[in-house]
């Protein structure tokens, strides 16, 4: 089945990497298609109401959507031909320049929903010395306001076709699950590793109980999250075999929570060699495996690509 992505692009170093990811996937993605975008430069209202009262204004502002236009077209085209350089048909390539209306995130998610694409791919930014704080705002804007297309965020060079799916027994994380196994069907040779974080009852409630209250409570969520991820196993192997996935290409690990959930996610994808993170952007409760765990990975994220699923 046809799997089609949304590539926003813009002439920055950032978006040849991640043009150069949509490539690499070409490999092991079966029946992919890509639709270059890029979003045409706002004009301001005052340049728009000047105009309105003048000829010679008018003639300007038309020579500058013009130019827009001209330079948007120049950069689909350079991103084109690097993916054909990397063997994607051109066929399976298409190239749009948008006019901006709401805002590049509003304008890219609307476009995606409406051409029912199957994921948005963008690069992450961040070069400066807020680096850790600040992540670009329209990938920001995608991930946190997207409420139905997966969202997959390009950090630096991707060297791995490793898959790491973080799981948590949520809905969220069943439908991540859905996902990957619709996005990397058709594939005998794609292995997906899915990790757990056993939770603690620090990731529940931040009380500091007494020793012998904490034990007790702690054994409570132990017991709850094994009840919880052997009926969530069982589904996602379910789902996985439909899509024609082996018991060969799926590797179950869990960790202990020594370090952060993020933390531990994150280490698990590094040492493991994995290039591209997958996870659910909410999960069980606000505390565990919540969008604070997702916007941690976001901003920490390095030299790899991650998968957020609404």
């Amino acid at each position: 089945m046809e799997k089609k992505v949304l590539v926003a692009v813009d002439d920055s170093i950032h978006s040849r990497k991640a043009v150069a990811y949509a490539g690499r996937l070409a490999t092991v993605i079966r029946e992919m298609r890509f639709t270059l975008v890029h979003v045409q430069p706002a004009l301001s209202q005052f340049l728009l109401d000047e105009a309105a009262g003048s000829a010679a204004s008018q003639s300007e502002l038309t020579k500058i959507v013009a130019r827009n236009l001209q330079a948007g077209q120049a950069i689909l085209d350079r991103h084109r031909e690097a993916l054909v350089r990397r063997g994607v048909a051109e066929k399976a390539i298409e190239q749009v320049s948008l006019p901006r209306q709401l805002g590049v995130a509003k304008d890219l998610l609307d476009y995606a929903q409406n051409s029912l694409c199957d994921a948005v791919l963008i690069a992450r930014r961040g070069i400066s010395s807020l680096h850790k704080m600040v992540v670009g705002s329209v990938s920001s804007n995608l991930i946190e306001n997207s409420r139905v297309i997966p969202v997959w965020l390009v950090d630096g060079e991707v060297r791995s076709e490793g898959v790491l799916a973080a799981v948590d027994g949520s809905e969220t994380s069943l439908r991540a699950v859905d996902h990957l196994a619709f996005m990397l069907s058709g594939n005998p040779a794609i292995r997906v590793t899915f990790f757990h974080v056993t939770p603690r009852l620090r990731d529940f409630c931040a009380i500091d109980f007494n020793r012998e209250q904490g034990a007790g409570l702690e054994a409570i969520v132990s017991r709850g999250d094994r009840r919880c991820m052997d009926g969530f196993f069982a589904a996602a192997m379910k789902k996985l075999a439909e899509a024609g996935f082996g018991e060969n290409q799926c590797e179950f690990q869990t960790a202990g929570t020594l370090m952060s959930v993020g933390d531990s996610i994150l280490k698990a994808a590094r040492e493991g060699g994995f290039g591209t993170i997958v996870l659910g952007r909410r999960g069980m409760n606000r505390a565990f495996f919540s969008g604070s765990v997702s916007n941690y990975i976001v901003q920490e994220l390095s030299d790899a690509a991650l998968w957020v699923i609404p």
